[in-house]
């Protein structure tokens, strides 16, 4: 098959979304499949996409309607024989999923890594008439999609994440910089999905009765000045430490002593899988897709979202418990590694894709 991914996500964003079509684009390319990622120029997805191997093209697309976009992608489409489009935001679809039917390429899906549709007259025109299905990460959003009645049953597929884990980590030495405490990390984009102004204010409260616990955070973001002030009004200076971007987090993972996810919302979180992959545990906050990663009580614990003092108690009922943090980690890596690997997700994208493939050509 000839496959072309296309995202348009910001040149400067990187998250779980941009890190699975990666993935995906090798996979399959691994299984003998050509397959190009387009991307904007000089982005955090083609760069991170080229370090690992991936054909790159460039497509710049910035609003729903783009003729000039529409048309350059028609002729790649066309010129390079493309059998599959898979396409990220809505504007991609809108664009790209255009520029396929003017070509007639065979099958357009839309990737949805998290509820990127509501029950709206616009998505239902966009998915109902630019794309063949949608792939998604969780059972819960196929069901929300399932809810508004706009298509069949078997419309929706879900691929779980995939995860390859790294033999060789250098481990980031915290101690170095903190000795003797405890270390909580946590990584993604400063944005309010994140729900870092909640994880600050959990911090505050533990703050309240010890001083042995150190916060880290790995990402950047609009956010970024203003939970900088938030911390620092807390009294958390030195308590909340804010990393910068990494492009590779797992010698953090490998390091700290438990990782919190504390987002409003998600698909299937890639970063509570490679915590998992490090046999660390992991306290998440009750998003989509975390009840199908996660054994609540046995990998980690899941608590309430937007919900400071249930992060709060959920750290201090595990932290002290030094056999307990062990299990949970043990019994995180061997779900993964049993249930999440990356070839058992490219392995499904790939019949996937040629299911639809063979769909497309009865219905001719």
């Amino acid at each position: 098959m000839n496959i072309l991914f296309i995202n348009s996500i910001g040149r400067d964003k990187f998250g779980g979304g941009e890190k699975w079509m990666v993935n995906a684009a090798r996979g399959l390319a691994e299984r003998g499949h050509n397959v190009v990622l387009g991307s904007k120029k000089n982005s955090k997805t083609l760069d991170y996409a080229t370090s690992n191997g991936v054909k790159t093209t460039v497509f710049e697309i910035r609003s729903d309607i783009s003729p000039l976009s529409t048309l350059k992608i028609a002729l790649f489409l066309k010129w390079n024989a493309i059998d599959v489009l898979i396409c990220n935001l809505n504007k991609d679809v809108r664009v790209a999923g255009l520029a396929a039917r003017i070509v007639k390429t065979p099958v357009v899906l839309a990737r949805h890594g998290m509820l990127l549709c509501g029950n709206k007259w616009k998505h239902k025109v966009t998915l109902t008439r630019l794309v063949n299905g949608i792939i998604t990460n969780s059972k819960t959003i196929r069901e929300s999609y399932r809810n508004y009645g706009w298509f069949d049953d078997d419309f929706v597929k879900v691929i779980y994440n995939g995860i390859t884990i790294p033999q060789h980590i250098i481990t980031h030495d915290f101690s170095r910089r903190f000795p003797g405490k405890k270390i909580i990390y946590s990584a993604g984009r400063l944005s309010e999905q994140k729900g870092f102004t909640y994880l600050i204010d959990a911090a505050a409260i533990l703050k309240k009765t010890r001083n042995d616990l150190i916060f880290t955070i790995s990402g950047e973001g609009k956010l970024e000045t203003e939970l900088k002030t938030q911390a620092a009004q807390a009294g958390l200076e030195d308590s909340f430490i804010f990393l910068g971007f990494a492009a590779d987090i797992f010698p953090y993972l490998k390091g700290c002593d438990l990782f919190v996810l504390a987002s409003l919302f998600e698909g299937m979180p890639n970063v509570v899988m490679e915590a998992m992959a490090m046999k660390k545990p992991v306290i998440a906050t009750d998003v989509n897709g975390a009840r199908e990663l996660m054994i609540d009580g046995k990998t980690g614990l899941i608590v309430p979202s937007k919900s400071p003092e249930a992060l709060a108690d959920a750290i201090a009922k595990i932290i002290d418990n030094p056999d307990l943090l062990e299990e949970f980690g043990k019994a995180g890596y061997e779900r993964v590694n049993r249930e999440f690997t990356m070839p058992a997700m490219a392995d499904n994208l790939e019949h996937h894709l040629q299911q639809k493939m063979l769909e497309k050509k009865h219905n001719l």
